[in-house]
């Protein structure tokens, strides 16, 4: 729906909520908005946490679940696979210590950002001419990183 309709159809908003968990309001001059009920986000956010709470606990009981949950990722991020073995592992630490802390915040940017991060980890490792030129010693030094929250 467009984003003025919950405004000017005000009645009818609350029963397309109960039809539907979530309503997209497009913007014609920002980033389109999801429209939901509190009690909604509330289940939303129960389900992941529970879902966080269990992969974290699975990983950490066990001396061996480490290697079941390296068995995880490639069915449910197909990408993986180009990363290599050390790589992989990195991922899936990384992944459900991020997720545990997102949890405890209540935020899961960090965990968007991460899975984002390591795709674009494993698209470099694909393709081996880019590969090459990404790892390559270069002659001259280029100095330290900026970060570019730095830069004003």
């Amino acid at each position: 729906m467009n984003f003025s309709e919950p405004v000017n159809r005000n009645k009818q908003t609350p029963a397309r909520l109960r039809e539907s968990p979530r309503l997209l309001l497009h913007r014609r001059d920002g980033e389109n908005l999801v429209l939901t009920t509190a009690a909604r986000a509330e289940q939303d956010q129960t389900v992941v946490s529970a879902a966080t709470r269990m992969l974290t606990a699975m990983a950490r009981r066990e001396p061996g679940s480490m290697e079941l949950l390296l068995d995880i990722p490639p069915d449910a991020f197909p990408w993986v696979r180009f990363l290599p073995e050390p790589g992989l592992h990195a991922f899936a630490v990384e992944l459900v210590d991020t997720m545990r802390a997102a949890d405890s915040l209540g935020n899961s940017a960090s965990v968007a950002q991460l899975l984002t991060a390591w795709r674009h980890t494993a698209e470099v490792c694909s393709d081996p001419d880019l590969l090459a030129a990404l790892t390559r010693a270069h002659a001259e030094g280029y100095g330290p990183a900026t970060d570019p929250r730095d830069v004003a």
